[in-house]
């Protein structure tokens, strides 16, 4: 489910509409505004653009402020200039830790805390690969070094990472149309030909990390009362099959990717160039997961619909920057399906240990929504399909 930012804003939403409007036009002419916006809404978790609306209402100005001292501490550590206002929460934490706007008398930043970051890493290795992607052409916030060198710095209990605040338009949303999907499927190409040597596959995309069943979970949500645990409960096939794709297929080499490339980590610049973000994750993987991974996140809508046409432009702006595409099949989509698997076994948990009002009620929308809106094997296969070229 994406996730609104602590301090929402209706004009970047209707922004995120019209973008997304072009990508349902891709293989429905007829979509309308009002189409796009209920889509939207729906990957927000409201049933309807009005309900995401009146959330917005609530949420204007719950923004967090950090202490000053804190703020002035990073600024000082990262050499950013005299602080001139408050440093807000950009948004509520997410699985790595959580995202701040900094300004200060050189400009605006955007720190955010590291603390859970996995697999773990200390930073260097991840700054250096996006240092060498933005000299290889690839647009992103450039992460900034402490001024004793390093990227990581620990203040106040946390460790924290500071980037550079780039201007540009609110996050994607799939599908995307088939314009973006090809500058998507260029900036894969990119990554991997730099082919930074890595040391092993992403456990996150190879290993099921949960030491619970799918039907424990099920159980265990059951006994807590929980009011989604009927739709985990339904959901439980769709997700044992999920355990079985790719199962038995020999991974290529990995080279170290960027991991998420994923819409919401993608946002259009004011000269209509790509910026990623989100490149605390970037491990290793085959090329050929990411591109897979890739093709699931931008060219299938909430509800398993594939646009072709996106599916086509990614997989032909990679082949046109590389030359050729890597070997794909259903087996190749396994790294996402574990991925998927850990990341809703993830989300479980926090949902079933969620006390605080707010975490409650976002956590059971966050749960209903991802249950609601897994893919299956059939969705890969249909993505593969228009991905490749027939014959």
């Amino acid at each position: 489910m994406k996730t609104l930012p602590d301090n929402p804003n209706l004009d970047h939403l209707r922004r995120q509409a019209k973008d997304l409007l072009a990508g349902l036009r891709d293989s429905r002419p007829d979509a309308t505004l009002a189409d796009a916006q209920a889509s939207l809404a729906e990957q927000y978790g409201f049933r309807t653009w009005t309900g995401l609306k009146a959330e917005v209402d609530r949420r204007q100005g719950r923004a967090d402020v950090a202490d000053p001292a804190l703020a002035r501490q990073i600024a000082a550590r990262f050499a950013l200039g005299d602080v001139v206002g408050e440093m807000r929460s950009v948004s509520r934490p997410d699985e790595s830790g959580r995202r701040w706007l900094l300004r200060t008398d050189r400009g605006r930043w955007a720190p955010r805390t590291v603390d859970d970051v996995y697999p773990v890493t200390d930073g260097e290795d991840n700054a250096r690969f996006q240092e060498a992607a933005a000299r290889a052409g690839v647009t992103l916030p450039a992460p900034v070094r402490s001024t004793a060198g390093t990227v990581v710095e620990v203040i106040g209990g946390n460790k924290w990472r500071v980037y550079e605040w780039l201007q540009s338009g609110p996050p994607l949303a799939a599908p995307v149309s088939a314009v973006i999907t090809r500058s998507v499927g260029d900036l894969l190409a990119v990554l991997h030909g730099m082919r930074v040597p890595v040391d092993g596959i992403c456990p996150w995309s190879s290993v099921r990390l949960a030491a619970r069943g799918w039907a424990e979970f099920a159980d265990l949500a059951a006994a807590k009362g929980a009011p989604w645990a009927p739709v985990l409960a339904a959901t439980v096939p769709t997700l044992v099959e999920l355990q079985s794709l790719g199962e038995r297929a020999a991974p290529a080499e990995p080279v170290l990717c960027h991991n998420n490339v994923s819409p919401g980590n993608v946002r259009v610049g004011p000269d209509g160039r790509l910026i990623l973000t989100g490149w605390e994750h970037a491990n290793g993987l085959p090329p050929a997961w990411e591109l897979s991974a890739a093709l699931a996140g931008w060219a299938v809508n909430p509800n398993g619909g594939v646009n072709a046409a996106g599916a086509r432009a990614l997989a032909d702006g990679y082949r046109a920057r590389a030359g050729a595409l890597p070997p794909l099949s259903l087996d190749t989509f396994g790294g996402t399906a574990i991925a998927l698997q850990n990341y809703v076994s993830g989300q479980i948990e926090l949902a079933l240990h969620a006390h605080e009002e707010e975490d409650v009620r976002f956590t059971d929308r966050n749960i209903r929504h991802l249950l609601t809106h897994l893919p299956t094997r059939a969705t890969f296969e249909r993505v593969l399909e228009a991905a490749l070229p027939a014959g």
